[in-house]
């Protein structure tokens, strides 16, 4: 009995043996297996996380080139409806250089890029976005700074033409204020406007080689209002000067008419009764035939009437030499 039982548990720890030497040899397949699916979770998670690590920097790098791209944009909108909308305005005669007008409407016609934004919903969508992006945040920012170098040509091509075009005018005005102050002396009704345009023209001197076209426009004016000042104080001088000559022409005419009618006197020849010009206490003088002879009005014979004749009645005959001569 005992021989039995030894037997068997001989039996039976060989049996566990094997038990165990089998649970030992599955026991690394099991392993591996497990690990591998360890690996692959691992590994779908590590993909995870790096494809939305990715995907979220792609979307940040494009959202940041949107953000440059509407930056660049706005600030050439703002110089193109701005400033170079004024400088479009100027035409080629108001600058000194014309081709600062041309290259300005050059740089007018040029096309913005459309902007599309950050629309794709990959990373690889959204790098090739933020690529695009930068070049349109180059073109605005490049033609931004090319624009403003156009609008400053003009601007400054402008003012160049405006100051020539001041000094040029009063230069001209200057020669006119001179030469109207040479020939105006003592032809004036009142000689202040001479000395008001004499300081016009020295102020003007001292300003017609600056560069501020608003001062200089500003000394043409006041010289031409004094130009206009002594224009005016030569014609009421000229005028003056008319009507007192026509005064005393009129007078001086007056004066003569008066002596002539005052001036005269009656003479009577021949049978005549004349009226000749003679002192101013006058004289009646007859000189005819009576009974015989001739004698002076001052006698006893009678004076003739207003119709020549001497001492005729209506019948009486009046010879044609006996009328009043004047």
């Amino acid at each position: 009995m005992s021989d039995t039982l030894f037997v068997s548990g001989i039996q039976e720890n060989g049996k566990n043996v094997e038990d165990n030497q089998l649970k030992r040899g599955m026991m690394p397949p099991l392993i591996a297996a497990v690990c591998a699916v360890v690996l692959v979770v691992a590994g779908i998670i590590g993909w995870n996380t790096y494809s939305g690590a990715k995907l979220a920097q792609a979307k940040e790098t494009c959202a940041a080139a949107a953000d440059t791209v509407r930056n660049n944009a706005n600030e050439y909108n703002a110089l193109l409806n701005g400033d170079a909308a004024d400088a479009a305005a100027v035409k080629a005669e108001q600058v000194e250089d014309s081709k600062t007008v041309e290259s300005l409407g050059k740089e007018l016609k040029a096309m913005a890029p459309e902007y599309e934004g950050c629309v794709a919903e990959d990373a690889q969508g959204l790098d090739a976005a933020t690529v695009k992006l930068n070049e349109q945040a180059d073109w605005y920012g490049t033609h931004e700074k090319s624009l403003s170098k156009a609008v400053r040509a003009v601007t400054e091509s402008k003012a160049a033409k405006r100051l020539e075009t001041a000094k040029t005018n009063l230069t001209a005005k200057l020669d006119e204020a001179s030469r109207l102050l040479a020939d105006s002396d003592g032809k004036v009704a009142d000689n202040a406007t001479r000395d008001a345009l004499s300081n016009a023209i020295d102020a003007a001197n001292g300003l017609k080689d600056g560069n501020d076209p608003a001062k200089i426009d500003g000394a043409r004016k006041t010289v031409e209002d004094a130009i206009n000042g002594v224009a005016a104080s030569v014609q009421a001088k000229t005028d003056a000067d008319a009507q007192a000559a026509a005064a005393a022409a009129a007078a001086a005419q007056a004066q003569a008419q008066a002596r002539s009618a005052y001036n005269g006197g009656s003479s009577y020849s021949g049978g005549a009764y004349r009226r000749t010009e003679g002192s101013t206490s006058g004289s009646n003088t007859y000189r005819g035939t009576t009974s015989g002879g001739t004698g002076s009005t001052s006698g006893s014979a009678p004076k003739p009437n207003l119709n020549g004749a001497y001492g005729c009645t209506e019948d009486c005959y009046v010879p044609p030499n006996n009328l009043i001569q004047h």
